[in-house]
């Protein structure tokens, strides 16, 4: 499996933000996390982008929200 960049968005008290990460960390996809509450650029992406709900998965790039984060989705997406 080729190193892909993840980043997932998350905000506070967020229960399906908390089920992404231990889904990745259960496939051993490595991530990074970026708190939209407490990173101005990584809100300001998001905002541009038009999402309004988190979580948000981003890969190589591209962002992926709301049933786009189903699991066989993320597995496509991430060749699991």
């Amino acid at each position: 499996m080729n190193e892909r960049e993840v980043i997932v968005y998350t905000t506070p008290f967020c229960v399906p933000c908390e089920q992404l990460k231990r889904y990745l960390d259960s496939q051993g996809v490595p991530f990074t996390t970026r708190d939209l509450m407490m990173d101005e650029d990584a809100q300001d992406k998001i905002d541009d982008a038009g999402i309004r709900s988190t979580p948000i998965l981003e890969v190589d790039g591209e962002l992926y929200a709301g049933e786009a984060l189903a699991p066989e989705k993320i597995r496509a997406l991430l060749d699991l």
